[in-house]
């Protein structure tokens, strides 16, 4: 399972239909966190996500309508029982915003906060998927993530195997897994019966930003990037003056990139009951193109899936 949950889809403030920043990724039952706006607890309760998985929240930068839903979520936790560490990640100042969230409500944690502060480059890895921060352009030190996975084995010809003389069963497993077999004593190697290696899945998130070259250089041949579509094109003097985008920008980069999907989000206020502008806008330049809706989800399938 790889599927992105949508909780907050809306740019800087509130409206009825939009809540701030939050997307949740659940990778084969692991929750991870990409920003938490104000409310994003109770957008877990509607979307039913659960909590209890949450290894890490990663935080793009430091304006409040991308981390004011944290303080909430760490203290239902905490009364849920939680015991297991919560890990969150950012760029500079996440030490010290970690403090102030311990210092609030005078309830003592029942849980550890680890904070690890990053910087452009920097990979968080785990055994199957790494997580990348990017370089982007804000108007504060800010960061976009790359959940990217780890290359998958080929695909096992099964037929192939058999005709060779390998039986069904616990050898196939050691030949996918790149292990070489003796059968009647000729060796069977793993590249006899296993295609090439295949790409794992990758999702781009943004955060707030200009379109800028780090995010673009990263977000190639991506399964999906999630980019900040503030504004419509008409609007572009104000995109540049407040280190946003506009779709037709985000939809030039896609293109550029070669993603396979776009998702616009960050949907200012102008546009939260009625985005078809900026969804035009961006598909005269690129096909494959949503705007976010909040409780949105999208599975991610590999691109070679049959």
């Amino acid at each position: 399972m790889l599927r992105v949950t949508f909780l907050g889809t809306g740019g800087s403030l509130p409206t009825p239909e939009r809540n701030p920043s939050a997307i949740m990724i659940n990778r084969e039952g692991e929750l991870m966190l990409f920003d938490c706006g104000e409310g994003t607890q109770q957008q877990m309760m509607r979307a039913k996500t659960g909590m209890k998985a949450l290894s890490s929240i990663f935080i793009t930068h430091f304006h409040a309508d991308h981390i004011l839903g944290i303080p909430g979520l760490i203290q239902t936790m905490s009364f849920h029982g939680r015991t297991e560490p919560l890990k969150i990640y950012g760029p500079h100042w996440i030490h010290e915003f970690a403090r102030i969230l311990s210092s609030l409500g005078y309830y003592k944690l029942k849980f550890e906060i680890d904070t690890i502060d990053l910087v452009p480059g920097d990979v968080v890895k785990r055994d199957e998927y790494s997580v990348v921060a990017i370089k982007t352009e804000h108007s504060i030190p800010s960061l976009g993530y790359a959940l990217i996975e780890n290359m998958r084995p080929g695909r096992f010809d099964r037929q192939k195997a058999i005709e060779l003389g390998v039986p069904p069963g616990p050898l196939f497993s050691k030949l996918h897994n790149g292990e070489s077999v003796e059968v009647n004593g000729k060796t069977i190697k793993s590249e006899d019966v296993v295609g090439e290696m295949r790409p794992g899945r990758k999702i781009v998130y943004t955060g707030d930003t200009r379109p800028c070259k780090a995010i673009m250089e990263a977000s190639r041949d991506a399964d999906i990037l999630i980019h900040d579509s503030t504004l419509t094109s008409d609007q572009q003097d104000w995109a540049i003056e407040s280190m946003h985008s506009t779709s037709q920008e985000a939809a030039a980069l896609a293109k550029e990139a070669n993603v396979l999907r776009l998702i616009l989000t960050h949907i200012s206020s102008r546009y939260s009951d009625n985005p078809t502008q900026l969804l035009e806008e961006a598909r005269k330049i690129f096909d494959n193109v949503i705007v976010a809706e909040d409780l949105m989800e999208l599975d991610i399938p590999y691109r070679d899936k049959t």
